[in-house]
């Protein structure tokens, strides 16, 4: 990929509205997995549903950095992977078998994101998984699925089970694999991976230091699920509430994710 393909025109006006709005904030939750250091160069992805539409998606372009991603330069894609209209930038299809599996499966996950951090694969490759040690572990833990390793996800015979080890849940342990958040919106996802990621990077602490960890007992992890799956609680407010200021950090970064 040339310098030159980085000077991105913008799409601003050749999109609607809705769909603009989705493009900032998907090209945001790029720039803040840049910024927390949870990208693997460009071998994962967020993939956001297009508003108003079932079968529509903006992913990456791949080879390009996650902190060089603007809203202008996602490209909208197919449940197959497939490019459409007339976006200069490539996409990766096979890597697109995850996040096809659950958008299609998940009516609700309008944003799958997708991390390969150190922390994630290192809980991931642990029999016993994330392990209850913590005030983040117990919220991740209230609505958490594993999904055994099955090779590189290339294959689409692997998207039942995917789905099915996901079920209702908002994170997804990939077995020796990585890590996995969905959310009705990119800041509900992005938080939710926040605190997973932050279990892991807890837990890899904690056992580093050889000494006896201290489990948190059942019935708080049974209230924090009772709590999670309260129908009466507002959805997404915890991304709400800490969406705006991440996008204000970002302005004061780089505010270019928003061309």
């Amino acid at each position: 990929m040339s310098t030159a393909t980085l000077h991105v025109p913008s799409l601003r006006d050749k999109v609607s509205p809705e769909e603009w709005a989705v493009r900032v904030d998907l090209a945001a939750s790029y720039r803040l997995v840049a910024h927390f250091g949870w990208e693997d160069l460009v071998f994962t992805h967020i993939t956001v549903r297009v508003p108003g539409s079932e079968d529509q998606f903006l992913i990456n372009p791949y080879g390009m950095f996650f902190d060089e991603i603007t809203a202008s330069s996602l490209v909208k894609i197919d449940l197959t992977g497939n490019k459409i209209g007339d976006s200069p930038f490539p996409v990766n299809p096979a890597g697109f078998v995850i996040h096809s599996a659950i958008h299609s499966a998940r009516h609700d996950a309008k944003c799958v994101l997708h991390t390969h951090t150190l922390n994630g694969v290192a809980v991931s490759a642990q029999r016993e998984g994330l392990l209850p040690i913590s005030q983040h572990s117990i919220f991740s833990l209230a609505s958490l699925g594993y999904h055994d390793f099955e090779g590189p996800a290339l294959r689409d015979d692997e998207k039942p089970r995917l789905v099915a080890d996901l079920g209702d849940n908002t994170s997804l342990i990939l077995r020796n694999h990585g890590l996995l958040t969905v959310g009705e919106t990119v800041a509900d996802a992005f938080v939710a991976m926040y605190n997973l990621e932050a279990s892991c990077a807890i837990q890899v602490r904690a056992q580093s230091g050889g000494a006896e960890l201290i489990p948190v007992s059942k019935d708080i992890i049974d209230a924090a699920y009772t709590m999670v799956q309260d129908p009466s609680r507002p959805r997404g407010s915890r991304g709400n509430l800490v969406w705006p200021g991440l996008l204000r950090r970002l302005d004061r970064l780089d505010s270019s994710f928003r061309n």
